[in-house]
This record gives C-alpha cells, structure tokens and sequence, in this order.
C-alpha cells in the first residue's frame, strides 16, 4: 500500500509550495514507511510514500511515460497488470520497471480515462497528463482504497487521507452540519460528504478530471442485481460457479514479494479465505486472530478450529487494551468522526499481523454480497406483513410501537418496538430506522435548538438512502437493501475501517469477497440462494462446506464487535464523562450538555444502554480536538 497526495493550481500565475507539498506526503507516512518521492512542476506538486509489496528494487513513484509527458501516483494493487503489460507491450509500449503502477500508466495512454475499465483490483491513483493540462483522478469500484479532494480557490488538493489535505491552511476547517447528522445516524459519514465542508470523497467507481476549465466527476461501473441471468441455473452449477470464483480471486491476491497472511475471526467469510489459501499453497498459512475475556465477544475457539484444520501457522492475542490511549490513535488515523466500534479490533489484528507479515487477506464482503446480516431475513419478512397490512391501519400501528417498551438489552432486530415501528413506515423508511444507530428521537433532545432548526428541511441520511432505493427500482426488496449497504455502509464503513487500522500498521490488506468479478456473479445469483428462510450465506454455506469445519459452517453469526458497554461502565467511564464535558462547552450550538451529562448517568448506573451515543459522542469529541480545536497540530 502506499499514499499519495498533491495539487494542482490553475490560477493565472500558479506556484506549487514544495514545503507544503513535502508536508502533505510526511502526513501519510504511516501508509509508505519505506520511501518517499515527489514531483513539482509550475502548477502541479505529486508526493507519495511508498510501502513495497510488488517490484521491491525499482518500483519508486512518481513513474513517467517514455516522453516524459505524462505521470502517475498510485495506492493499490492490480491483479491482472501482468497480461495488460503483455497487451501493452504489444502495442509497442516501453517499461522501466515491473510493477503494476506503470501499467497504469501506459494503459491510460493508449486508453485514456477509459483504462480503470480494464482495472481488476483495489485503487487510486491520480495522473497528470502534461500535454492536456489535465489532473485524472480514480478510485477502484467497490471504495476499497480511499482518495479525497478539495475544489478551492482555484486549486484541487488530493490525497490518501483527509489529513494530507488539511495541511494546506488554505482550505477552510469548517464543518459540514449535514455530514454531521449522517454520522450520529449511521456511525460514519457516506460519500460524497466527509467532515470538512470544503473536502469531499471521490465515490468508488469514479473518476475524476480536473483542468482549468473545471472539474468532470464521471461513474464508471455500477453492481447490477440480474438475477434473470442465472434463473435457470440449478444450485450444484451455481456453487461450482461460486467456487470457481472464489478460488480465483484467492489466487491473484497471493502475489507478492513480502511476507503474506491472513485475518482469521472464527466466521465462515475469514475462514474461507484461510482455506482457499491453504489449498493454493504449500506453505502453512500465517494467521492471526483476536479475542477478548468476556465470553460474548471472544470467538478463537472458532479460530482455532479453522486454524487446525487447516495446519495454519496460527497466531492468537487476548485483547486487554489501554483503550482511551488506542481510542485518540485511532481519532487521528480516521481524520473524521467514526464510530464503529469494531474498528478497535481490527487495529489490533492487524498490529499483531505486522509484526509477521506484510500483506493479509481479510473475508470483508461476505455479508453484503451474500446476504449475511441477521437485518436482511426480518427486512424482507417486514416487507412480507406490509403486503398485509392495510393502509388505513398504519397510524394504529405506529401508536402501538410509541407505547410498546423499549428492550435495550436485546439485538436491535429482535425488539418488537422497531418491528411495529417499521412496519407503520415504507420499506426505504423501514431499512433506514433499522440500520441507524441513533434516532430522530433521542437527536431531539440531543442536538441543540439553533443545530435542529439548521437542519430542519436539509439532505439528510435517508435521503441519500432514498436515492440509493430508486437506483435499485426493479431489483428484489432483498438485492434492494444489499445494493443500499454496498454503496454505504460496505464503503464508508468497513473499507474505510479495515483500510485506516491496518494502514496504522503499515500493513496491506486484501479482500477477495471485494473483487468485482466476484460482486458481478453474486449479484445476479437469485435471492433465494442467498436467504434461505434465516439462513443467511446459503449459497455461501453450501459452496465451502466441505473445506471448513461444520461447527463454523453453522454456527450463528458473530459481529466483529467489543464489550463497549461494559468498557464506558468501567475502564471508559471517567474518560468518558469528562470528554462529554468538554464537548459540550465546546460546541454548545451543536449539542445539549445537559442531555449528555444525563445519557452518561444514565449508563454509569446501569439504568439503561446509552452506548451507541456515548460511545459516538465520545468518537466525535476525540476528532474535535485532534483536529479542530484552537491549539490543534497536526504531526
């Protein structure tokens, strides 16, 4: 993996700040510890820190064309450049080296903006094209690599990270009010917003083309959910199929001149991975898996299993974390709010990979391909009732769900509180409710009067929900929601997680699930080989059963997620408090202190479960200060 950052001025008379320029690419060395290099001409500036996986000896960046004409900075790995490098070889093209970034290169001369198309892989990458004045900027189709932008006063700044692009002090700090609603609503913030008003995401499967002229934001691949395409498929084809796939998409992530892992949770997703591995290879596989004391939340038993099945080179850590001191590391290496907790684990899986590997294959894309979430099997059976359910009785139903009681102890999907509720709303309503995290109710009483009335009428998280929904119009209710999730919650939430822990480590992470080929087979699979009345995966289950135990096969699924309540209860407790404190002298036109202060009463006691907001208040207040407060610098 590596980082990349630069601007691009066309101003009437631009100069690029080489200081500025080396400050922006020393901002990303946790991402390329190995070197560093640069380019700076009148009006463009490219830095990139390099962490070496292919082309170890000669791979240093930027990479030039044979005329010097053009340039490339690139974040990622291809998987079939070796037979573009063939295609391109033949069309008479010229290397200097064997890695897959002049590939790149070389394909976006003879195909110009259209090479992505020819990509398979995990990218972003950013060209400057000298004779057309032009900056081409990219990003792989399913978000598995990050890559922002800022448009302003006649400049664009880029990088990796948004902290690269923070360290022009031209670019204003100001926050994003709408941006900040969607991450109280769903733990992260979805493309195209970020944090900072003035910088945003490049969405996945975009390119973007930026010239003095203007910018061109261009989408250059869409899942479609077909499932006519295999209609008449029997399931043995099906799982040949899969299997084939999968395999396939195993094999070209093991190419690499660095150590090679994997992650390994216990889950049918991380154990397939592990085993396709295996079956690829003749050494043991290196593997690493996390657990924690509390017995709810510790899944090794099943990691062992996989791991001695398959012979693994298994490597197992307890997790007893100082984790206020791992919460602020973490707050600088997400730039923005970000609150899935789960992010505490993967960082820790993958601090102890790095210390045996460079690269590790993860299983993140199971579920959303496959329909592995619990919420999937009770959305379509709300969509079932609605079918049943008059109109006319909707408002009654809606009264009984304001007068059923809350039951915060179970599973969201389980109380029959949202169950009623959902049902009194529409389906895109009803996934909404389901999948948020903190509701309109308690953001009444949470945010402040002035932020309410900003809000009042403005984009919401529904909204871009909505048009997600509509996108997917002909699809099944079930592709429905896993086409939402992918373009959301698989993106912003866990790419973005997987990609800032391990890059904490400098650690490379692959995920076969998230090769498009693959996303394209399964999307067309009919939904009944998904969900087969509650189990999730079936098609999945049935591909693999015969290379993984059965106990992991069928066991229930377990969220990759920490003790958070008991933690804000005991180690977190004062932390916590005291930084609620702070946020709310701090921001008192955003947040109501006295609300907060009786949130963490409330759960310090026992009383209730606030652990979803405290713990999303607290995330919130840790970025505040790292990034906006008076005295904040950045390393």
């Amino acid at each position: 993996m590596c980082g990349i950052c630069g601007i691009y001025s066309f101003e009437a008379d631009p100069r690029i700040d080489g200081a500025l320029l080396e400050r922006m690419t020393d901002s990303l060395v946790h991402r390329g510890p190995d070197e560093a290099g640069y380019f700076v001409d009148r009006a463009i500036g490219l830095g990139h820190r390099r962490l070496s996986i292919i082309d170890v000896a000669a791979g240093q960046q930027p990479i030039f064309n044979e005329d010097r004409t053009c340039c490339i900075i690139f974040n990622g790995e291809i998987y079939n450049y070796q037979p573009l490098r063939e295609f391109l070889l033949g069309k008479g093209h010229l290397f200097q080296t064997q890695s897959d970034t002049e590939v790149i290169l070389h394909l976006y001369e003879e195909l110009g903006e259209a090479c992505v198309e020819q990509l398979r892989g995990m990218f972003a990458f950013a060209i400057w094209d000298q004779s057309r004045r032009a900056l081409f900027l990219a990003r792989d189709r399913l978000g598995v690599k990050p890559l922002y932008y800022s448009l302003h006063q006649g400049r664009c700044v880029f990088g990796s990270e948004i902290k690269a692009i923070v360290c022009d002090p031209s670019i204003p700090r100001e926050i994003d009010l709408q941006a900040t609603d969607q991450y109280f609503s769903l733990l992260y913030i979805p493309a195209p917003r970020t944090i900072f008003r003035h910088i945003h995401k490049l969405p996945p499967a975009h390119t973007l083309t930026v010239t003095k002229e203007g910018a061109r934001l261009r989408e250059y691949w869409d899942v479609r959910f077909e499932p006519e395409m295999h209609s008449g498929a029997s399931e043995e084809a099906l799982c040949q199929q899969l299997g084939e796939l999968l395999s396939e998409a195993v094999k070209i992530r093991l190419v690499s001149e660095v150590p090679l892992g994997a992650f390994l949770s216990g889950g049918i997703d991380s154990a397939t991975v592990v085993a396709l591995m295996a079956k690829a290879g003749s050494d043991p596989v290196n593997t690493c898996a996390i657990g924690f004391r509390e017995d709810q939340f510790n899944e090794l038993p099943y990691a062992r299993l996989v791991a001695n099945h398959h012979k693994t080179n298994h490597h197992e850590y307890v997790v007893d974390p100082q984790i206020a001191e791992v919460l602020e590391k973490l707050s600088w290496h997400f730039d923005e709010p970000f609150a899935d907790a789960s992010a505490v684990p993967t960082y820790y899986v993958s601090k102890m990979a790095r210390e045996r590997v460079t690269v590790a294959l993860s299983g993140d894309g199971g579920d959303e391909n496959f329909a592995g979430y619990r919420r999937y099997y009770f959305d379509r059976l709300e969509n079932r009732l609605r079918e049943y359910l008059p109109a006319w009785l909707s408002p009654a139903v809606r009264t009984a769900a304001s007068l059923y009681p809350k039951a915060d102890w179970l599973p969201r999907p389980f109380r029959a509180k949202t169950l009623l509720n959902n049902l009194s709303l529409s389906p895109v309503e009803g996934y909404f409710n389901s999948v948020s995290s903190i509701g309109d109710t308690v953001k009444q009483r949470l945010y402040s009067r002035d932020y309410l009335a900003v809000l009042n009428g403005h984009d919401r998280a529904i909204d871009l929900f909505r048009r997600y929904f509509q996108k997917a119009a002909n699809a099944d209710p079930l592709s429905t929601i896993q086409y939402v999730d992918i373009k959301t919650y698989l993106v912003d939430d866990i790419c973005a997680k997987v990609d800032r822990a391990s890059m904490a480590s400098s650690l490379e992470v692959r995920s076969p699930f998230l090769d498009h080929k693959l996303v394209e087979f399964a999307a067309a699979i009919p939904w009944q080989f998904k969900l087969r009345g509650r189990i999730g995966k079936y098609i999945l289950k049935e591909t693999v059963k015969h290379v993984l135990p059965e106990e992991v096969v069928h066991r229930r699924k377990m969220g990759f997620s920490i003790p958070v309540r008991q933690w804000l209860r005991r180690e977190l407790s004062t932390f916590c408090r005291e930084h609620l404190e702070s946020l709310g002298r701090r921001r008192p036109e955003l947040f109501d202190a006295g609300f907060m202060r009786r949130l963490h009463s409330e759960h310090d006691s026992g009383l209730r479960d606030h652990s979803t907001v405290l713990w999303s208040l607290l995330a919130f207040e840790l970025w505040e200060q790292r990034f906006m407060s008076p005295a904040a610098r950045l390393p």
